[in-house]
């Protein structure tokens, strides 16, 4: 059974060069699952697909405009890439990428449908690489200065863990051997740093981030 057409997924194409652009522009217009809109009309698209031979500054330029001035979440189809470039095209919002070697209609489709839904895709090559690239940022950048990738340092995440467990601001002082104040201005710098609402919603996003 075919999606309807208000179930398709919305697809703003980019490609570097007009052949690129018509050559996926017709894969994906065979495909029942999506649906390209005009960039310049009214209909927001949920996926950006951008289609480029090699990451350069123009590209990534161009990727960071996107995550600007839009909401879609980002596909890239590219000939080459390499570690660096990925981690470049990931801070730019676009967690789906395929080479154009594995880009046939059926692994675009699969693609867009998981980054449509909030989950990403990066070649498998790549992927051991990335990871462990990720580690040595933690152990060697992130950790010693007593962060981690959420954005909490160790102290925050253990402040907000007692204000989880019912304690005020005095218990918690007093069990971290901190002043009132300097728990206060824990509190605040997490709320005001990750635009959270009050201490039910800074709970709420680190139970949500598993820190808690």
């Amino acid at each position: 059974m075919h999606p309807t057409s208000a179930e398709r997924i919305l697809v703003d194409l980019r490609a570097q060069d007009p052949v690129s652009q018509a050559g996926v522009a017709s894969q994906l217009r065979t495909r029942p699952e999506v649906r390209i809109v005009d960039p310049a009309g009214t209909e927001d698209a949920q996926v950006v697909l951008v289609v480029v031979d090699l990451i350069d500054d123009e590209v990534l330029s161009l990727l960071r405009q996107l995550q600007r001035t839009g909401t879609a979440r980002g596909v890239l189809v590219t000939t080459h890439i390499d570690e660096q470039q990925l981690v470049s095209a990931a801070e730019c919002g676009f967690v789906g990428v395929i080479r154009r070697t594995e880009a046939t209609p059926e692994r675009l489709v699969q693609v867009i449908a998981a980054v449509a839904k909030g989950e990403g895709h990066v070649p498998a090559d790549l992927l051991g690489t990335l990871l462990a690239q990720v580690g040595r940022l933690q152990g060697e950048v992130l950790g010693p200065r007593g962060l981690n990738f959420t954005g909490l340092s160790v102290r925050e995440i253990e402040v907000l863990r007692l204000v989880a467990e019912g304690y005020d601001t005095a218990d918690i002082a007093l069990k971290l051997a901190y002043s009132e104040r300097t728990i206060k201005n824990v509190l605040h710098a997490v709320m005001t740093r990750l635009n959270l609402r009050n201490r039910s919603h800074a709970v709420a996003y680190a139970l949500r981030q598993g820190l808690i």
